[in-house]
């Protein structure tokens, strides 16, 4: 990783909010924006129970990827991203990004290329479990 590039990585573990803003931390950076996604109750009107997410072996080499592409296009920001693997329960914290920059409007838009990228292109699948015993893969090629 570079001084930009903080933190990537996939997990089985719990997530930490606490360990993004720390890597995030910059003297020269007055703006720190954190993304949380967590596992909802919900999707389409089905009440969900849980969920587990699935990492092509190629996901910590494309989430890496797709950090630096954002780093490219933000270079004026530093940059945090972390995603669970394994099972999930309504709650769990699913992934986190974050961006810090001297100025807010740099982090909020890097965080939200950051997300929007990570979701759109790195290869983790989620299984959606619904209450009434169904499931769903989201997120498949």
């Amino acid at each position: 990783m570079n001084d930009q590039l903080r933190l990537c990585a996939l997990r089985a573990d719990p997530l930490s909010a606490d360990e993004v803003l720390q890597a995030l931390s910059d003297p020269g950076s007055g703006g720190q924006v954190i993304f949380l996604g967590r596992v909802r109750d919900h999707d389409h009107g089905q009440p969900v129970r849980g969920l587990g997410y699935q990492a092509h072996p190629s996901a910590d080499a494309r989430l890496e990827s797709v950090c630096r592409a954002v780093g490219a296009r933000h270079p004026e920001v530093v940059l945090a991203a972390v995603h669970r693997t394994g099972e999930l329960a309504v709650g769990e914290i699913a992934v986190i990004v974050g961006a810090a920059s001297a100025h807010r409007d740099a982090a909020f838009a890097a965080a939200r290329d950051l997300i929007d990228s990570l979701k759109a292109t790195v290869p983790i699948w989620k299984q959606q479990r619904f209450t009434d015993g169904s499931d769903e893969w989201v997120g498949l090629p």
